[in-house]
């Protein structure tokens, strides 16, 4: 097979490095590399493959395919270490964008298949946003596995691909679908190299956004993602009865989601209502600074037992006296709000609090904002300095 493009000449870089870090990934890369070789870009294309230690098959699959990239144009690039334990998936990232030399990187999972028009279509984007981060919709497999996850992934409107960073979905464009320029990575990166518990992408994520970097999706299904139990990439769950638990500890996503809200968001607002004075909502408030537990005035629910009290004490603190927050029923509290519930519930709250603000005209702080720690949920509104009015939530039920 030859490819429409022409390989990359002597001293002439490659346009796109596909970066696929790779770690006993024997049952999958078969797959995986034949999609690398189906592309249909007419660019000049390489692919970099850094190895984190595999004590299977790997290399020998890797070695395989080999001949059939390089003779259809794709240059390989092979490094990798074999340590008696793998680097991490931050590490293995970083090493195969520093031995690779393409103007954009393409990521890919070893376990995931791309369409065969992914590279282009991303590429075609990713030419005209060079701050972005260009995202695609994906197709799970096995079909109806994280169900509600894959929803959020694909249904996103534009404007909540930054809207809802805040969830606890993580990057509202997946790690597996992402391409980008070398400049921009550059401008951002590297990756976390904290190895197993850190989010490497999550927090590279929040950097990108704190350099201005925008999020881009291409309406497309350009990726098969895997789910099954060795994946690195698994972080959601999507519900308690999954058959193995979250690789990454819920207590590490928790502290870098409150800590870019409070970067993030928070210093936008002099006051703001948590939805939810039960254990996760109590949680938040807990986990915030003392500067920003002072501007928390109030919690709301609908329980009544949690609002007959009157009042939340936070008996651990520090300040004296204790500080004390009312509890009000919801149709008493004033905006902004952080949602810090389920995603039913969220739905159910925003759809109350439309219905309530539809009589009222907007203010400069009014603003749902989701933190829900476990569940998909969403954040359904906009930052208040972007929108002021609360949106319609998209059915991911």
């Amino acid at each position: 097979m030859q490819r429409p493009g022409d390989p990359a000449g002597p001293g002439q870089l490659p346009l796109v490095s596909v970066i696929l870090p790779v770690h006993n990934a024997e049952l999958w890369l078969d797959a995986c590399l034949e999609s690398v070789l189906q592309q249909d870009f007419q660019g000049t294309m390489e692919l970099s493959v850094f190895n984190d230690a595999s004590k299977d098959k790997s290399m020998a699959i890797i070695e395989k395919w080999r001949p059939k990239l390089e003779d259809s144009g794709i240059l390989v690039v092979i490094g990798g270490h074999e340590s008696p334990s793998p680097r991490g998936v931050g590490y293995s990232k970083n090493q195969a964008i520093a031995q690779s030399s393409g103007s954009y990187l393409c990521f890919l999972d070893s376990d995931d298949v791309m369409m065969p028009e992914r590279v282009r279509l991303q590429h075609e984007a990713a030419a005209q946003h060079p701050t972005s981060i260009i995202g695609c919709r994906v197709r799970r497999d096995p079909p109806g596995s994280t169900e509600r996850y894959t929803r959020w992934i694909n249904r996103l409107a534009p404007e909540q691909l930054l809207t809802q960073v805040f969830t606890a979905n993580g990057p509202t464009v997946i790690m597996p679908t992402w391409f980008c320029s070398r400049a921009w990575f550059a401008h951002v990166g590297p990756f976390d190299e904290g190895g197993q518990g850190v989010p490497e992408d999550l927090l590279f994520f929040y950097q990108h956004l704190r350099k201005g970097g925008r999020v881009l999706r291409v309406d497309q299904t350009l990726l098969l993602y895997r789910y099954h139990p060795q994946a690195a990439t698994l972080s959601v769950l999507e519900a308690p009865s999954q058959p193995w638990p979250p690789l990454l500890p819920r207590t590490t996503i928790w502290t870098h989601r409150v800590c870019f809200l409070e970067e993030w968001a928070l210093p936008q607002w002099t006051s703001f209502t948590i939805w939810n004075a039960g254990k996760q909502g109590r949680r938040l408030y807990r986990s915030l600074t003392a500067a920003s537990r002072c501007k928390v005035v109030a919690f709301c629910d609908v329980d009544e037992n949690k609002i007959r009290k009157g009042f939340y004490c936070y008996e651990e603190a520090q300040e004296r006296p204790k500080p004390r927050v009312p509890v009000l029923h919801f149709r008493a509290a004033r905006p902004p709000f952080v949602l810090c519930v389920k995603l039913l519930t969220a739905v159910a709250a925003a759809l109350v609090w439309s219905e309530r603000s539809a009589t009222q005209a907007p203010g400069p702080n009014h603003g749902l904002l989701g933190t829900s720690p476990h569940c998909p949920w969403l954040l359904t509104t906009s930052l208040p300095l972007m929108d002021s009015r609360p949106q319609a939530c998209p059915a991911l039920g």
